[in-house]
């Protein structure tokens, strides 16, 4: 096997070989873990944890929690500190994927990989060029953040999500154009830690992708907490002068700030792959096309992971390069089946979805039901100081099956588990209801939102 790349679809396909017995190579020039652990997952949900906290003392008042010191809340940012954290972390979770993959047995060549064929890679590495014969190819190259021709970033001003990192200070202005999952995340956070930000959305709301009750609960918390949201914003542009970004909005207004975080996608890196030649083919995106158990169109060559387009989760990466692998070497293996993936947004609160969304069951592509309720009645969040959330729940009318559920809370990314559980395992609404919840808890909304689906078959 020779896997080019690194990140998660990378390195678990390869764990998943050597524990098939497999001859295991892995090309990769930036660091094990991928862009997922160096640029992206890791350090922004570490930035992110550091925000939440952040964002957890504006019910400390109502909590009976007084500030101390001279007035003030008693709670400061050290900017420097955070981003030399985040690197660290990232870099310490770099080396120990590294360490597991030596200890497995793989081999780690550091260098870009193309295809020679669908049989062969060429490595390139500092030392030259080194053949790798595959019995089995994977490829799981990723993604890199979309720019835009008039927003062209240059790292100190106008900055993509991977460059962040290098800020000393946080922003005194910070405009994100982009207001999906990305633009969302960042810009609650930069929030959060003291920056005024504004939030440039070409759309009607923000995460317009997303859940419809979830994103405008986000964007009321959002401008609760002195965010600026212009929506139906496009932007046309992006320059400097001086010390300064300007952003031009296709209207003619102007958006002055201290920087500006371009956060409008991704493109997947497939080029220079050598995808021709081996008859890979690739979408009218440039991602690479793959069936369900992650192969492409030439023989013995897999993909995974953001390259694919697929779905940009770095779960769903890891579970198409483990069943890339598993279908390669012959092992039992399920298709990837895209009903049983829980996604989470990391604001604050968190959105967590997993399985149909409530669309298609409004416009009657599922007979289904719907209940909602909102989290300020639950015991334990009047306990925490909770008033913003819900727990959304859908299940099939004539089988009472659980096909879909949203959380949006504090933690929601380990509340919708049971869900997910349930839509995995085929459970009814009746036997999540009848299941036990500790009193009083969050995951109490569940089973209550479950046993109000009771009713709701026929």
């Amino acid at each position: 096997m020779v896997i080019v790349g690194g990140g998660p679809g990378g390195y678990e396909a390869a764990l998943v070989a050597r524990q098939l017995g497999a001859d295991v190579t892995v090309v990769e020039d930036k660091g094990l873990g991928g862009s997922a652990v160096l640029t992206d997952v890791v350090p922004s949900k570490t930035l992110i944890a550091t925000a939440e906290f952040m964002t957890t003392t504006e019910s400390a008042p109502s909590l009976g929690i007084l500030s101390s010191g001279d007035g003030g809340d008693g709670v400061g940012v050290d900017f420097e500190m955070i981003d030399r954290r985040v690197l660290d972390l990232a870099k310490a979770q770099s080396k120990d994927i590294r360490t597991r993959l030596e200890r497995e047995g793989v081999a780690i060549v550091n260098g870009t990989g193309r295809l020679e064929g669908s049989g062969c890679v060429v490595a390139t590495t500092k030392h030259g060029q080194q053949r790798l014969p595959a019995d089995v190819i994977l490829l799981a190259t990723g993604a890199r953040p979309r720019t835009l021709e008039t927003a062209q970033p240059d790292g100190e001003r106008i900055l993509t999500w991977t460059q962040l990192y290098d800020l000393v200070e946080a922003p005194e202005h910070l405009i994100v154009v982009g207001s999906g999952v990305t633009g969302a995340e960042f810009a609650g956070a930069y929030q959060a830690l003291g920056a005024a930000v504004t939030l440039v959305s070409s759309r009607d709301r923000v995460l317009p992708n997303e859940d419809a009750d979830a994103a405008e609960l986000i964007e009321a918390v959002f401008r609760r907490r002195g965010m600026e949201v212009l929506s139906r914003s496009r932007a046309a542009g992006v320059r400097r002068e001086g010390d300064r970004v300007m952003v031009d909005l296709v209207d003619g207004r102007v958006v002055e700030g201290s920087h500006c975080l371009i956060a409008v996608g991704g493109v997947p890196n497939t080029e220079d792959l050598g995808l021709e030649t081996a008859e890979v083919r690739t979408t009218a995106s440039g991602h690479i096309a793959v069936d369900r158990v992650s192969r492409t169109t030439a023989r013995g060559v897999y993909a995974a992971g953001d390259c694919t387009g697929v779905l940009a989760l770095a779960s769903v990466a890891a579970m198409q390069g483990r069943i890339a692998m598993w279908h390669a070497l012959g092992d039992a293996v399920s298709p990837l089946d895209l009903a049983q993936v829980s996604a989470n947004i990391f604001t604050a609160p968190e959105i967590a979805t997993v399985g149909i969304p409530e669309s298609d069951i409004t416009t009657g592509k599922v007979r289904g039901a719907v209940t909602m309720l909102p989290l300020a009645r639950n015991p334990r969040a009047k306990m925490l100081g909770i008033s913003e959330g819900f727990v959304k729940l859908f299940s099939h009318r004539a089988s009472g099956l659980v096909v879909g559920g949203v959380v949006v809370a504090p933690r929601a990314s380990e509340l919708i588990h049971p869900i997910t559980l349930a839509i995995a395992n085929r459970l009814t609404v009746d036997q999540v209801a009848n299941a036990f919840t500790v009193y009083p808890s969050l995951s109490g909304s569940i089973a209550e939102a479950a046993r109000v689906l009771h009713d709701k078959r026929g």
